[in-house]
């Protein structure tokens, strides 16, 4: 099967790297200027710098004293006000008390213990927690492009700037990060300020950059500060969209908060007999009576009790420059992953990421939230590598009761792959994500791209397996 590989995006206008690699300089050192200024201007700097510009036209070529005073007012104000951000200073120690998980789209709140270390009080100050750099890389820029730039102007095309803000809208983790409140603390004195930000992509935020924001005495501009805090990492969870009940091929239903078709658990199976204790034998299963009435140890001898073991196959590959549809794709098997109640089954994760991986979760194993932060770090592949995947999946497939197949998309190569597991005895229930109507003759259900949520809810009784 031949490798599918990512090309560059309308190589024929951007032949020359040169002014590719001239335009990325320009762009980034043009972001990181615009990011210094707005981060020290306060919304009424931005009104008062309008002000002042309409002023300044006005009273160019015209005897108005009205446009003259307006201009001095508005001209002192920043003059006052500018040597603020240098004069005002703040020593701080801080710590972030995240939680363990967020998930991608939801405010999560978080509490951050401040203490002053500086010899006076600070007040009229705010906490800022800042993303990462959302800027992106050369290469990012040189190979990607933004969705619908074949349709632009030649002029767009060639200055890509359009590009450029689709990257940084793209490469940034989260909005939101500055407090509520307001820091008014003595010399010496803690407290803890609470910060809320709204995750925009599933993955790991590394935290680094948290400021303390100082604004003048009229609150045109203000300080930005680092403040002294320990590095801390969130891992941010995949969107997840509700499922109605569902019963999975191989006998065992599962119901959001519901409980599977099994009616043991654990090694506490149907009672079959007596015998003599062995060694390892549980305690909670010596029969008492019969030790007090044959004077040696006895116990109970249970029924093998096993339990429906599920795999969730994900199509990893991904040959789209926006990987819109491939985050849908992992949306839909963190959906599955958490509705699947796995205190009464077994759930094996499989997915190629550079090889093939398998992560189980279930009863005596991990939690189901494991599979939901491996599905956190799963990157899309450039290159088909069914082969791998489906040698995983037949290496376990006497212990699987049926297999839930994601599809990023419908092909000849992930034709061959579903052909390839139900030859060989796997039961598998493929559902497919694709753009525009289901076409015909597909073996699966079809979940429309962009109408995921309606389109699963349609979905109810058993998920019909392929033939």
């Amino acid at each position: 099967m031949d490798a599918v590989t990512l090309k560059p995006a309308d190589p024929s206008s951007r032949e020359d790297t040169r002014f590719d690699r001239w335009l990325h300089g320009s762009y980034f050192r043009f972001a990181g200027i615009k990011h210094l200024i707005f981060q020290r201007l306060r919304p009424a700097g931005i009104g008062l710098g309008c002000v002042f510009l309409v002023a300044g036209c006005l009273s160019l070529g015209h005897q108005k004293i009205s446009a003259y005073l307006l201009f001095t007012f508005s001209f002192g104000m920043c003059i006052v006000s500018l040597p603020w951000i240098f004069l005002r200073r703040a020593q701080l120690e801080a710590k972030r008390e995240l939680p363990r998980f967020a998930t991608a789209g939801e405010t999560v709140h978080y509490p951050i213990s401040v203490r002053n270390l500086g010899k006076g009080r600070l007040k009229r100050a705010w906490l800022l927690d800042t993303p990462p750099d959302p800027r992106p890389s050369f290469e990012d820029f040189h190979f990607l492009k933004e969705p619908g730039e074949d349709e632009r102007n030649p002029f767009d095309r060639k200055f890509a700037y359009f590009r450029w803000t689709w990257l940084l809208l793209r490469n940034r983790l989260f909005v939101g990060g500055t407090s509520d409140e307001m820091l008014d603390l003595e010399a010496g004195a803690e407290a803890k300020i609470t910060v809320a930000i709204t995750p925009l992509r599933r993955g790991v935020i590394r935290f680094d950059g948290l400021r303390v924001l100082l604004p003048d005495l009229f609150g045109v501009f203000q300080g930005c500060q680092k403040v002294q805090a320990p590095a801390a990492t969130l891992i941010v969870l995949p969107r997840r969209y509700p499922l109605p009940p569902i019963v999975l091929p191989g006998g065992a239903t599962f119901r959001i908060s519901g409980e599977t078709s099994t009616n043991a658990i654990g090694n506490s199976g149907e009672f079959v007999g007596l015998r003599d204790y062995r060694p390892g034998d549980p305690l909670r299963q010596i029969h008492w009576k019969s030790w007090a009435r044959t004077g040696r140890p006895i116990v109970k001898e249970l029924e093998n009790t096993f339990y429906p073991r599920y795999g969730l196959v994900v199509d990893t590959l991904s040959t789209s420059p926006t990987d819109a549809q491939f985050e849908e794709t992992v949306s839909v098997a963190a959906s599955f992953a958490a509705s699947i109640d796995t205190r009464d089954t077994l759930l094996d994760l499989m997915f190629v990421k550079s090889e093939a991986h398998r992560v189980t979760a279930g009863r005596g194993l991990e939690r189901a939230e494991r599979l939901l932060e491996v599905l956190a770090g799963v990157t899309p592949e450039r290159q088909s590598n069914y082969d791998s995947l489906a040698r995983l999946v037949l290496q376990h497939r006497d212990d699987l009761t049926s297999c839930l197949v994601i599809f990023n998309g419908w092909d000849v190569r992930r034709a061959e792959f579903l052909k390839k597991l139900t030859r060989n005895g796997v039961v598998c229930a493929p559902i497919i994500i694709g753009a525009g109507k289901a076409p015909g003759g597909l073996p699966g259900v079809w979940l429309e791209s962009g109408r995921i949520a309606q389109d699963l809810q349609r979905l109810s009784g058993r998920l019909t397996p392929n033939p």
